[in-house]
């Protein structure tokens, strides 16, 4: 099943982002989103533009697109910028939580980035950026160097092409890396169910709020507890086309869902 990455060119219209001489950031984040879309688009991924000209979109309009496209994961293009011009260079990837697949793709990116010759700066989590906090998928939000390092602009510039494969490939990564965690549990013999995980939670209370309510609803929840955290889940599937099925309905209830293997 092809995956669908939602690209997001950050700001846009009356928001500029940052500035710097005659340069604006929302224009290099929709060149550099274009150009990361159409090299994944010829590697077989399905992508979706939040936007693909120079018009405005609060952050929750770029996640509301991000979500009812059912996309499989959210990249934001972004420009960083420091308060002294020169002071910093080099390219950082932010996530909601710094976990899991999101977290992954993040560090691919950079690693990717690196290569092209951006310092590497890491990821950092962000939890109280929008497009990280409200979207139902694995999201993260890539600085591909600071607009205000002359160093970073032109690499930037003398590079692009480069930079654009540099972050396509680290999406293309982790989706390769999902594919063969998968195929891996196939080749031992382990029996693997796919199940859809609506939510984490270290406060117990918490997570039979949201088991009742998904049973409220007629779904099939359960709870699974690993060490202190509480893992609310929706069903178990020996297929993923079964699991996607029902992720997409959750999704519509408004539920921010994760697909997880189990192996029994």
């Amino acid at each position: 099943m092809p995956k669908t990455v939602v690209i997001d060119a950050g700001h846009g219209g009356r928001d500029s982002g940052a500035v710097y001489e005659n340069r604006l950031e929302k224009d290099d984040n929709l060149d550099l989103a274009l150009a990361v879309g159409e090299i994944l688009q010829n590697n077989g991924v399905d992508v979706i533009y939040t936007r693909t000209e120079d018009i405005y979109q609060q952050p929750i309009e770029k996640a509301r697109i991000a979500n009812e496209s059912l996309g499989d994961f959210f990249v934001s293009i972004h420009r960083n910028s420091g308060a002294v011009p020169g002071q910093y260079s080099g390219v950082e990837t932010l996530v909601y939580e710094n976990s899991g697949v999101r977290a992954e793709m993040a560090e691919n990116i950079n690693k990717e980035l690196e290569k092209v010759g951006f310092r590497n700066l890491g990821v950092e989590e962000r939890p109280g950026l929008v497009v990280l906090r409200r979207t139902r998928m694995p999201a993260v939000l890539v600085e591909a160097g600071f607009i205000n390092s002359d160093a970073d602009n032109e690499i930037f510039d003398s590079r692009f092409q480069e930079m654009a494969q540099a972050i396509a490939d680290g999406i293309l990564n982790t989706i390769q890396d999902t594919h063969m965690q998968e195929d891996s549990h196939e080749e031992t013999g382990e029996a693997k169910i796919y199940s859809i995980q609506t939510g984490a939670f270290q406060n117990r209370k918490n997570a039979f709020e949201m088991l009742f309510a998904l049973v409220g609803q007629g779904f099939p929840a359960w709870i699974s507890q690993e060490g202190d955290v509480f893992r609310v889940r929706v069903g178990a599937w020996d297929t993923m086309d079964e699991a996607a099925e029902m992720e997409k309905i959750l999704r519509q209830y408004g539920y921010s869902t994760w697909m997880t293997t189990l192996t029994v």
